[in-house]
């Protein structure tokens, strides 16, 4: 059974997902109001429930989420938008559950690209380059750098899977 701060929690989250999922999938791009919207939120959720010191957890998800995923958009595997959204979301769900939310969302992520490369045929072409990214990442290897397909079939919409990933953490590590 979720506390009510998690009950909250994913009551705002659930409508967030479901639009920030529509705007993703439908023009690949999640707009910056919805963002703002879930960052200011969030900070005010947390203050409201728990005073300074949840209005400080909020900031700090803010950055840890933010941090995390910044270093992956530095490799070209995240969108800004993406980037923005989970430090949104960090806001929302506060530094202690950035972590277990990021380890959820990466592993909702990989299930989603296992599925659109499924569907779309290039399994092969995806795991050969999954594995020219962990050899550049070796000493004395250069890391690859690979253009956004043209075909939007053949790019994944991220924020479907940091939004489902934040609601799925939130009802597993929230006490």
């Amino acid at each position: 059974m979720l506390s009510p701060t998690a009950t909250v929690f994913e009551f705002f989250l659930v409508p967030l997902a479901v639009i920030v999922i529509y705007h993703d999938v439908r023009y690949r791009r999640i707009p910056n109001l919805f963002c703002l919207a879930t960052l200011i939120s969030g900070v005010t959720l947390n203050f409201a429930l728990g005073g300074i010191h949840g209005g400080l957890s909020s900031i700090g998800g803010c950055v840890l989420a933010f941090i995390l995923m910044f270093i992956l958009h530095v490799f070209g595997a995240m969108g800004a938008g993406d980037v923005k959204l989970f430090a949104a979301i960090g806001s929302v769900i506060g530094a202690h559950l950035v972590l277990p939310t990021f380890v959820v969302v990466v592993l909702t992520g990989g299930l989603l690209a296992l599925a659109s490369t499924l569907r779309s045929g290039v399994f092969v072409t995806t795991m050969h380059r999954v594995l020219e990214i962990f050899v550049g990442l070796l000493p004395g290897w250069q890391m690859p750098k690979f253009s956004v397909p043209a075909d939007r079939r053949l790019t994944i919409p991220y924020g479907a899977a940091i939004t489902i990933g934040a609601i799925i953490a939130i009802a597993i590590f929230h006490p």
